[in-house]
């Protein structure tokens, strides 16, 4: 009975697993939901273009923060004003992952 329960949830999180890696929010061109995802990025509270989950492993998208002229996919200015979009940190149900590939002091 044990080994079936257990047999059973490893089946479901498998399941899971497959089905978030299918369904990547960012497409190809590096855009979610029509929107670049590059460029100059300001942190809020509430009414984010995105909401975002910091990941350690497996993100749908790995940011590198620059500190002028963002131009590749996921090369990201941190900004007080003038974004291009909003991101919200959130602890669950993001529209997407990241994964910080290096930092800033005090950025994030």
């Amino acid at each position: 009975m044990r080994y079936t329960v257990i047999s059973g949830l490893m089946v479901l999180v498998l399941c899971l697993m497959s089905f978030r890696t299918a369904d990547n929010p960012i497409s190809k061109d590096c855009k979610c939901k029509n929107i670049p995802l590059t460029g100059r990025v300001k942190v809020v509270k509430c009414l984010a273009t995105f909401q975002v989950q910091i990941v350690k492993a497996l993100p749908d998208l790995e940011v590198k923060v620059v500190s002028s002229l963002p131009k590749d996919c996921g090369e990201w200015q941190f900004v007080d004003g003038l974004e291009d979009f909003s991101i919200e940190y959130v602890d669950a149900l993001p529209d997407f992952t990241i994964r910080f590939v290096n930092a800033l002091p005090g950025v994030h």
